[in-house]
């Protein structure tokens, strides 16, 4: 649906955006676009980075496969310890 866009039809979009938040407001709208996509990109790096540093342990038959993730500690109640109220100490 996109890869059928043309120039014509992109000027008509510039010139709808200019009609709906006018020239004052467009350097504002570009700017705040610009940290947008650099807040983005920093981020996807930031991932990027994070999956490339991933440990990888040698296996015996000499073939790679990734450390199995740690588990996560939960933490749980149960419904005797919810409704038991609190003991008074004795005097």
């Amino acid at each position: 649906m996109l890869g059928n866009l043309t120039g014509w039809h992109l000027i008509v979009v510039l010139v709808i955006v200019l009609l709906l938040f006018g020239a004052p407001k467009l350097p504002g709208l570009a700017r705040s676009l610009g940290q947008t996509m650099s807040i983005f990109r920093s981020e996807v790096k930031t991932m990027k980075d994070e999956n490339a540093s991933d440990v990888v342990v040698d296996d015996e038959e000499g073939g790679l496969e990734p450390e199995p993730p740690k588990p996560v500690a939960r933490k749980t109640t149960t419904a005797a310890t919810k409704s038991t109220p609190a003991s008074k100490p004795k005097p």
